[in-house]
């Protein structure tokens, strides 16, 4: 993982990989033509929203032209979210699912979702819209995933208290030890990947630990990060439904549990772990494996790193 510079944006197998995708299209059997628009990729915005019609009121003017498809994933709001996301946005999907927790509901976003680009963005307005565009170049130029940071040059927080902004640092810094890796920002939500990648972040997640556990799973694939500097606004409307000492708790089993399986994984192919103790990607070799050059190896598929689906947290309802 590195952070966004852009004269290290290099023409190497990955942006050759991408380009000839939008040339032949995804490898799903649809030609180029059909699955992109104009010669760039279908983007696709996730919103889970619970009680957010105050905030939708602004927020869903300001999403720009670049995103091709909203989706919005409702927990079963009574102050009218829905109904505003209808009158604003009359061409956006409305999922309505009443389990509780982000993770689930941003699950059945990605599942909806038909774009190229993902990209996962919280309702309450502290996320600027405009950062989509960024996302959306950092992943053209080559990244697999491209991910918010409020603590790089440029970003910032208006909405962090004391005790958050240091029980993030002691998660990150938990997630830095125990996988490697150089992230700034663990627990901000802001984030796009590309289509391809999503099987790497199949789990059982439902709270706001979704967060770490796309992030950890993301490191532990070998996936290409890009941190983008992003600014955190106070939220505009209503009360937030994160609660820091419970979702804290779950953050922490989640970067347990992760450690755990991939320690698991790891043991079981007889890899040994490496000095210092970082968890580094397991790469296994391929059958036919592509012609690429001496930049780099592609990472491994992501059913020889995680064989099963992760198990549940202990305390989720």
């Amino acid at each position: 993982m590195r952070r966004i510079t852009f004269s290290e944006m290099r023409t190497d197998h990955r942006i050759k990989n991408g380009s000839e995708r939008w040339e032949n299209g995804s490898g799903d059997g649809q030609n180029g033509s059909e699955r992109w628009k104009n010669g760039k990729p279908k983007v696709s915005l996730i919103i889970p929203t619970l009680e957010e019609a105050d905030n939708l009121k602004f927020v869903l003017p300001e999403i720009p032209e670049i995103v091709d498809e909203l989706i919005v994933v409702d927990g079963g709001s009574t102050d009218g979210t829905v109904d505003i996301a209808r009158e604003l946005r009359p061409d956006a999907k409305i999922i309505i699912d009443t389990v509780p927790g982000k993770g689930n509901a941003l699950r059945r976003g990605f599942e909806a979702a038909t774009g190229d680009i993902l990209v996962m963005m919280d309702a309450d307005g502290s996320m600027d819209p405009l950062d989509i565009g960024t996302f959306v170049a950092v992943l053209e130029a080559g990244a697999d995933v491209a991910k918010g940071s409020r603590f790089l040059q440029g970003g910032g927080s208006a909405d962090m208290t004391a005790v958050r902004r240091l029980g993030n640092r002691a998660l990150t810094r938990a997630v830095r030890l125990a996988f490697g890796g150089r992230y700034s920002d663990l627990c901000y939500g802001y984030m796009a990947f590309w289509r391809n990648v999503l099987p790497t972040f199949d789990g059982t997640v439902r709270g706001f630990e979704i967060e770490t556990f796309l992030n950890i799973r993301a490191l532990a694939a070998g996936l290409r990060v890009v941190e983008v500097a992003s600014f955190e606004s106070p939220r505009l409307y209503g009360e937030s439904h994160l609660r820091t000492f419970r979702d804290g708790s779950r953050v922490l089993l989640t970067i347990g549990r992760e450690r755990r399986r991939i320690s698991k994984a790891r043991a079981e192919r007889g890899i040994p772990l490496p000095a210092g103790g970082h968890v580094t990607p397991v790469r296994v070799p391929k059958e036919h494996p592509a012609e690429v050059d001496d930049t780099g190896q592609p990472p491994a598929p992501v059913t020889d790193i995680f064989p099963d689906p992760p198990a549940p947290l202990a305390n989720e309802a």
